[in-house]
């Protein structure tokens, strides 16, 4: 099973990833993972992408495209994209070297909601400033509020997490995905999915469309 996860900020695209990855037995493959990983191991695309990321700049297409081969070439139980692509030249890209391989996408997952949903959740997340750990006001709050459950930390809100901040992170988000979005559209393997119910809600719709797709559906 092959697939990419596409979802903008406050979409619950981890949430969503996590299950499909228990439910199918797939390994999730998130860019900022297959970064982490390629540094850690002194690989020399990692290390670039480090500098890059150090630098505050965003890693160069071709070092994103090269690591991502790397790790899809080393795994064979099926995965799940999220964060990659991100361009129309990387979704080509992916298309090269899964025909080279043999393989295909199954489908791609899109999933939607308005603005004002996606602004309302991340404007209610707080994250530890110890250990890290990420909670919700409404949908997963600390026993004690401005409290971590697990090591007693403060909780705090993220700078981007305000509501000035996220509007510029969907801008950003809808600019450059409506291309990628219309690619795989026109190549039948876009499912759309509403963002706006509850986890549960999304998610059952999810492996709804994960089924049809692998049973050849449309």
């Amino acid at each position: 099973m092959r697939i990419v996860l596409l979802g903008p900020p406050g979409a619950g695209k981890g949430t969503q990833a996590a299950q499909l990855v228990s439910q199918y037995g797939i390994s999730h493959l998130s860019t900022g993972d297959v970064f982490r990983a390629a540094y850690r191991e002194g690989d020399p695309l990692g290390l670039e992408a480090h500098e890059a990321i150090s630098r505050g700049e965003l890693v160069a297409d071709e070092i994103v495209i090269g690591l991502v081969k790397q790790r899809l070439s080393r795994t064979h139980e099926g995965w799940l994209l999220d964060g990659f692509p991100r361009t129309r030249e990387q979704a080509k890209s992916l298309d090269t070297f899964l025909q080279k391989e043999g393989e295909k996408l199954d489908c791609v997952l899109s999933i939607v909601a308005r603005s004002e949903t996606l602004i309302g959740r991340l404007q209610d997340r707080r994250i530890c400033t110890d250990c890290g750990r990420s909670y919700h006001l409404k949908f997963k709050p600390p026993t004690l509020p401005g409290q971590c459950d697990i090591c007693g930390g403060e909780l705090y809100q993220r700078s981007d997490d305000r509501p000035e901040a996220i509007r510029k992170r969907l801008e950003v988000y809808e600019k450059e995905t409506e291309p990628l979005v219309e690619y795989y559209k026109t190549k039948g393997l876009l499912k759309e999915i509403d963002g706006e119910g509850s986890m549960d809600r999304v998610y059952a719709d999810i492996r709804a469309a994960v089924e049809e797709a692998t049973r050849g559906g449309s």
